[in-house]
């Protein structure tokens, strides 16, 4: 990983997926629960800012600080692509690197629906 890096993850939330995060979270506004018209339900901002954490988890990232901007709703059913850009990666020491990145999360319609920013550390260098 180095400055400058962008890593990708694409998902498509399931209604279930939704429901289990109700569940979890106790979030159990009409617009999780009830399904729209198109029988969509409102993923939970949480949820989807998942996207960026997860990719966070791949490189073993302990966060120490994270921003989110929600934009647009995302649907269940809706294919959303997270880009991370690596924006700081510094080593200060043997075991501990300081790293702080910006993601872009957008929908099948390339339209924007969240971006943030998050930092932390690594605390294994073999990443």
């Amino acid at each position: 990983m180095k400055v400058g890096d962008i890593i990708s993850w694409e998902k498509v939330f399931t209604v279930e997926e939704v429901q289990a995060f109700t569940q979890l979270s106790g979030d159990t506004g009409k617009h999780h629960v009830i399904p729209d018209e198109l029988g969509r339900l409102t993923v939970q901002g949480l949820l989807t800012a998942t996207l960026p954490t997860k990719i966070g988890g791949d490189f073993n990232v302990l966060a120490s600080h994270m921003t989110f901007h929600f934009l647009r709703p995302v649907f269940s059913g809706d294919s959303i692509r997270c880009d991370v850009q690596i924006d700081a990666y510094n080593e200060v020491s043997e075991t501990r690197i300081e790293m702080e990145a910006t993601f872009t999360c957008k929908n099948q319609l390339d339209k924007v629906v969240l971006t943030g920013s998050f930092a932390g550390i690594i605390k294994d260098k073999r990443v």
